[in-house]
């Protein structure tokens, strides 16, 4: 932590960003004197602004402070960012969030949570039952936990669950005590080039785990035999080869019951208040984390009943007779299967019209055609343009890329204004939106539309 206490001052260039404005409050808490710059105002900047985090939004050197100890950015942003340029050429201590990270987890316990999909939930998830059952632990998480409506939170127990960012290969600047590894498949493609080259990564991150630590990895991986730790067992959702999985799957009142066996213990009637089936096999994970630590059966129980899911991840903006509305930053072929798997669990007997947002020219480019397979399990589907974020266009890669491969009969090509049209003269009863871009500013507005046409 010495590189850490001998931070007074600190600037972000990227501030309102998951994982930076979690580093942000961190170092808020310790009293450190902390301000930002952002590309747009958004509830969280808003937030973090509130909390005394003096922030600003135009890439403006005048603006931007001469007098701090050190410039954390995120990978996101461009090169050509006139602040960091300033920086760097002024020989300021310039570094990535992961290097943070790095020096935050130097001398604590680190649960370390990684895959491509599911480690939001499943970082919220343990941490949330180390919390709730009275264990304790320092929280960095990549989304906005509902139980407590932040996405860090800090302990006098020395012991931090972080989300372990596959991206620009981030998460193998950790040494964890404790890993999860959820999926390997291929994603960011424009880091690594290649599916093997992010499966090297995870066996890479497997093999940074302390001597004497713990791994656990998701049943079935492809490199499962390639993952080294001194303990390492596998979960599954219902697989019984799995060291530890869930039995006896039942649904109740719009939430699931369930039993999670390992092969030294068996944790009975677990309820999960939350929807889709994967998050069962999320909360096996963080269950078996927490069992790790001996807690007791019924405050983990409690702890998981009480559980409300992270902001974008199966988020309920509706649910009354008229309408059910979902929310989910469901943005990878993966993580849509998943998805509307969970969708039709709960609501067998509904037609599932789900509004999707591509994320990243390269990720369409790459998973066209699985994107088009997953999109095809709903029975209605709308697609918006694809959102760039960090990347300028691609000749011949829009949306119509996936439209092309879905077989689907029902399915459109709408701009934002047109999608809203259209939710309002169709009424869909049961409407999921998804992706990782600029969707979930319309989600108020689509919310609005059904409510105001409710029988």
């Amino acid at each position: 932590m010495s590189a850490i206490n001998n931070i007074q001052k600190v600037y972000f260039i990227g501030i309102g960003g998951i994982g930076m404005s979690a580093l942000a409050r961190y170092f808020h808490s310790l009293g450190k004197a902390v301000s930002g710059y952002d590309r747009t105002s958004t509830p969280l900047t808003k937030e973090l602004e509130q909390s005394g985090i003096a922030i600003h939004y135009e890439d403006n050197i005048e603006l931007a402070p001469k007098d701090v100890d050190v410039v954390v950015y995120t990978p996101a942003i461009p090169a050509s960012h006139t602040e960091l340029i300033y920086y760097r050429e002024h020989n300021y201590k310039v570094v990535k969030r992961s290097d943070i990270l790095q020096w935050i987890t130097e001398s604590s316990f680190n649960i370390c949570i990684g895959g491509t999909h599911g480690k939001t939930t499943i970082t919220a998830m343990t941490a949330h039952l180390l919390r709730d059952t009275g264990y304790g632990c320092n929280a960095f998480l990549g989304g906005i936990s509902s139980n407590y409506n932040t996405n860090f939170w800090s302990s006098e127990r020395n012991v931090v669950v972080v989300e372990a960012d596959e991206y620009d290969r981030s998460f193998l600047k950790l040494v964890p005590d404790v890993a999860v590894i959820t999926a390997m498949d291929p994603d960011h493609l424009d880091i690594y080039g290649t599916a093997q080259e992010v499966e090297n990564a995870f066996v890479q991150f497997s093999n940074r785990v302390k001597t004497g630590g713990l791994l656990i990895s998701k049943y079935g991986l492809k490199r499962t035999a390639d993952l080294h730790a001194t303990h390492h067992y596998t979960y599954s959702f219902n697989d019984a080869s799995a060291d530890v999985y869930a039995a006896n799957i039942k649904v109740e009142n719009g939430a699931y019951r369930y039993d999670v066996i390992h092969n030294e213990w068996t944790l009975k009637d677990v309820v999960l208040n939350m929807g889709g089936l994967h998050n069962i096999e999320n909360s096996i994970a963080a269950i078996a984390v927490s069992k790790y630590f001996g807690i007791d059966n019924d405050k983990i129980k409690t702890a998981v009943a009480n559980f409300k899911g992270v902001k974008r991840r199966f988020e309920y903006w509706l649910r009354n007779e008229d309408h059910v509305m979902i929310d989910d930053y469901a943005h990878h072929p993966e993580e849509l299967k998943a998805l509307i798997s969970g969708v039709r669990s709960l609501y067998r007997n509904e037609q599932c019209t789900v509004i999707f947002q591509p994320h990243l020219f390269s990720r369409t480019n790459d998973l066209a055609k699985e994107f088009a397979e997953s999109l095809d399990m709903a029975d209605e589907v709308i697609l918006l343009p694809i959102y760039p974020a960090r990347e300028l266009p691609m000749e011949g890669v829009t949306s119509e890329l996936i439209f092309n491969k879905m077989k689907l009969e029902h399915k459109k090509i709408l701009s934002k204004e047109a999608m809203q049209q259209w939710v309002a003269e169709h009424q869909p009863k049961l409407l999921v939106m998804c992706g990782a871009g600029d969707i979930d500013t319309l989600l108020q507005p689509v919310k609005t539309i059904l409510e105001s046409n409710r029988r």
